[in-house]
């Protein structure tokens, strides 16, 4: 008796992802910018860290640092700030590329350690971070009542 396979289909799920290795930006940077980029559509990331790159807006971040205009405290990291648009440049080619409709998905980044080099004639360490950028589908909320 032949016996029959039988083959579990499952949905596939598209999603795009980047991965920044070894980006030379210090993780208290990297963690501010993946908060700003944090649940907002690609163009308007990409839009936005051009602005903070020219210096025109800040980015909020935690500590003992000056308040800046619109916000309580903020710098204007550039370098950081050209990485993710690099990375995030990347993303939307290789969401085209699988087909994926950028309207319907949000950015959701997440910054890592990396090893830390030593400078030159080890007078210090370089900073540097992971940065893993994904697509993530956005979840259409609905009413949910709450019984009291």
């Amino acid at each position: 008796m032949a016996e029959q396979k039988t083959q579990l289909i499952e949905k596939e799920i598209k999603t795009a992802v980047v991965n920044g290795r070894n980006l030379p930006l210090g993780l208290k940077y990297a963690i501010a910018l993946s908060n700003f980029i944090g649940k907002k559509d690609i163009d308007l990331a990409i839009k936005q860290l051009g602005e903070v790159a020219d210096m025109k807006r800040a980015i909020p971040m935690r500590g003992e640092i000056a308040h800046k205009s619109g916000m309580m405290s903020g710098k204007y990291p550039v370098k950081g700030a050209k990485e993710f648009i690099r990375l995030l440049k990347s993303l939307k080619s290789n969401a085209l590329v699988k087909e994926i409709e950028l309207e319907k998905y949000r950015l959701h980044a997440i910054p890592n350690n990396a090893p830390r080099p030593y400078k030159k004639f080890g007078q210090g360490r370089m900073k540097r971070c992971h940065v893993t950028i994904k697509l993530i589908k956005r979840e259409n909320k609905k009413n949910i009542e709450v019984k009291k």
